[in-house]
């Protein structure tokens, strides 16, 4: 028997999770490094499956199956691609800074009136979320998918509301309220686009009469899977509709702002960086794989959305006072790239879109924990309070200013190389929205060098003049992301090698081919072709 590598990767987290809750409350210390632990480990983990797994193999390797509720047709079923591959490996590497940039956010503070939760919960947590989105990045079994997207909202429902920013200009009744409404509002959002989702499960079972992602995709190519237009048109709504909210895509973005605003920052990071992007993997997994006719037909609708996103995102970015809800704004104009990306339907911009949401996860993770350190030394996010910390601070400031950089995808930066092939990609297919999509660039410089002048330059603040430099930990934190940042901006063929063979497959599960180039070119022989 195989070893089961994927199902070990999940549970590492998951019983790291149940043994750090279980740490007694006085020994705070102790739940650290235990969490820290088990998410180095999980790490290890990760690097493995990268290892094991072949770009040229078979589609899904590393597979396990299982039967679960055999009445109804679900198995425990998982199996990566490519692009599972580079999520897993995403996820399992931002865990460990997460949790080191969060060390003290949680310790009680004893002149608050408010008792915070014990500390080992909200590592507890973290470690719980890595455990359920690891797995959705695992499962081929559409229900045992359902289960963890749906199951991942409870601890961050409690990170959110329970373990929110305390760097609030109000009281703590404010706060607490604020935090509280963050969070239901969070809850409720994803809530409701999983029951849509719940509903669209139950209607694919019914068509194709089991939940096996590669049984359906193969009967799909191989002709004996009867799927009327308008069945197939209805149950592709209700799974977008649910990964559109996660992901987050304009109208559904709402929840963000508020969200990624009341957390701390490293659970910030786990919203955006980590949790999000199951959305969108799930786009490129469920959404074009078991729905290709339907997701060619909504792509114009789904473009335009995108195309909003984007600069929507970008122009509230620029308006902002708060530097999270920047952060978070600036997030959607990604989450709008990476959406154009996988729909505009060209190997370049489905690459790039994968390539975006690692990328994305770096880059957003390594500016908003430097901001968090910044926010926590002056307890304030208005970026009003700030300025002149870059002479008080130079290390703080480079390493905001570099996290800002890889924000507006500078060239040299791994940001850069994924927001050029999603435009390549699209302005293949769809030139206009191409060139409107350019827009986002311009907007993305104009609010990340606002935002470093306004509070990195400038005469220095009286409140900001004693402000210590970056501690040993936190240049720990940060300094990994920095090198991976130039890393993978200088040489992405570490990851387009993982992620191309299963673009291919996507490409070919909906049938479509690049568009060829219609530029005229000189002949050897003096003749023009095309």
């Amino acid at each position: 028997m195989n070893f089961p590598l994927l199902t070990v990767t999940a549970a590492v987290p998951a019983v790291g999770a149940i043994l750090t809750a279980a740490v007694p409350a006085a020994r705070r210390t102790a739940a650290k490094w235990l969490a820290l632990f088990f998410s180095l480990a999980t790490l290890a983990l990760a690097v493995l499956i990268a290892i094991r797994f072949e770009p040229g193999g078979d589609r899904y390797q590393l597979t396990e199956s299982r039967p679960w509720i055999a009445d109804f047709g679900v198995r425990y079923e998982l199996g990566v691609d490519g692009i599972g591959v580079v999520l897993i490996g995403l996820t399992a590497l931002l865990i460990p800074f997460v949790i080191a940039a969060g060390w003290h956010d949680a310790d009680p503070l004893e002149t608050s009136s408010k008792r915070w939760r014990p500390t080992q919960g909200f590592f507890a947590l973290i470690l719980m979320v890595e455990a359920m989105v690891i797995i959705s990045f695992e499962a081929t079994d559409v229900f045992l998918f359902y289960i963890f997207f749906e199951a991942m909202l409870i601890p961050m429902y409690f990170l959110i509301g329970g373990f929110g920013d305390r760097a609030h200009s109000g009281s703590d009744e404010n706060a607490a309220a604020q935090r509280s409404y963050a969070a239901v509002k969070f809850l409720l959002y994803n809530l409701v686009g999983g029951l849509i989702m719940l509903a669209a499960v139950i209607g694919l079972y019914v068509v194709a009469g089991n939940f096996s992602l590669q049984e359906i995709t193969a009967a799909r190519a191989a002709g004996t899977l009867d799927m009327a237009t308008n069945t197939e048109r209805l149950l592709f709504l209700g799974f977008f509709f649910a990964f559109a909210v996660k992901a987050p895509l304009w109208p559904l973005h709402t929840w963000l702002p508020n969200a990624m605003g009341e957390s701390t920052a490293p659970v910030a990071v786990l919203i955006t960086a980590v949790v999000d992007k199951v959305g969108t993997f799930a786009m490129l997994r469920f959404c074009l794989g078991l729905f290709p006719e339907a997701s060619k037909w909504a792509t114009p609708v789904i473009l335009v959305l995108a195309l909003i996103s984007i600069v929507y995102g970008a122009l509230v970015a620029v308006g902002q006072r708060d530097i999270k809800r920047l952060v978070a704004y600036a997030s959607i104009s990604h989450f709008g790239f990476i959406i154009l990306g996988i729909f505009a339907m060209t190997s370049q911009g489905q690459s790039g879109a994968t390539l975006y949401m690692v990328n994305h996860g770096l880059s957003t993770a390594a500016l908003m924990l430097v901001a968090g350190f910044l926010i926590s030394r002056r307890g304030s996010r208005l970026i009003a309070d700030y300025g002149g910390v870059q002479k008080v601070a130079p290390v703080l400031a480079g390493t905001f200013l570099i996290g800002g950089l890889a924000t507006l995808s500078l060239p040299g930066l791994a940001p850069f190389v994924s927001e050029f092939l999603v435009l390549v990609g699209t302005f293949a297919r769809y030139p206009v929205i191409g060139i409107i999509a350019t827009v986002g660039i311009v907007l993305a410089a104009l609010y990340t060098l606002v935002l470093y002048q306004r509070t990195m330059t400038g005469p220095v603040k009286e409140e900001v003049r004693t402000m210590p430099d970056l501690r040993l930990r936190e240049v720990f934190v940060v300094a990994p992301l920095i090198a991976l940042l130039i890393g993978l901006g200088v040489y992405p063929k570490v990851l387009t090698d993982i992620v191309n063979p299963a673009v291919e497959h996507t490409m070919s599960d909906v049938k479509q081919t690049d568009p060829k180039p219609e530029v005229a070119v000189e002949a050897k022989n003096g003749e023009e072709a095309k």
